[in-house]
């Protein structure tokens, strides 16, 4: 495995570990189940959510067989990104891969210890609210867009050298 690869490895653990530990912290040291919403800043609360589907709510699982084809659909995509981390050469898009796998190892460990995600972030602008997020879904998001940075660097790089 290549050094950058390595450190790719490390930061998709690294977002795994601070993923699941915010969220055991909100469950049984916080308790945020027995709070209800509770505010922190005028545009951020913490508030418990149970995502039985996948971002944004889309997918919704109530049965068995629900959550665990979605448990399925996260291993298949950890062991793909997990092998393309490998295989990467550029930075940005290695470390953009490691932030999509550490957050889907993240909610995909969630998936099989409460048979949903824990969310519990929710940023809002008065009665304007956002979907209720959590580590693992920052860390996809920043690594998506740091794998299309990635991916149109490359592509500008390929076109001067042709």
């Amino acid at each position: 495995m290549s050094p950058l690869a390595r450190r790719a490895m490390l930061l998709a653990a690294l977002i795994f570990v601070v993923d699941q530990a915010v969220k055991l912290w909100a469950l049984f040291v916080f308790e945020l189940a027995e709070k209800g919403r509770v505010p922190v800043l005028p545009v951020f609360d913490l508030i418990l959510i149970w995502n039985r589907g996948v971002s944004y709510g889309m997918l919704q699982q109530d049965g068995e067989l629900g959550r665990w084809l979605l448990v399925g659909l996260h291993v298949v995509a950890s062991v793909g990104i997990a092998f393309w981390i490998t295989r990467e050469r550029q930075p940005a898009s290695a470390y953009g891969l490691a932030l999509i796998l550490g957050g889907a190892l993240g909610n995909g460990v969630d998936r099989i210890a409460y048979g949903a995600v824990v969310d519990y972030a929710l940023l809002h602008w008065g009665d304007v609210t956002w979907y209720v997020f959590n580590v693992a879904d920052a860390a996809i998001v920043a690594g998506v867009v740091l794998l299309l940075y990635g991916s149109f660097r490359g592509s500008k790089g390929a076109r001067e050298v042709a």
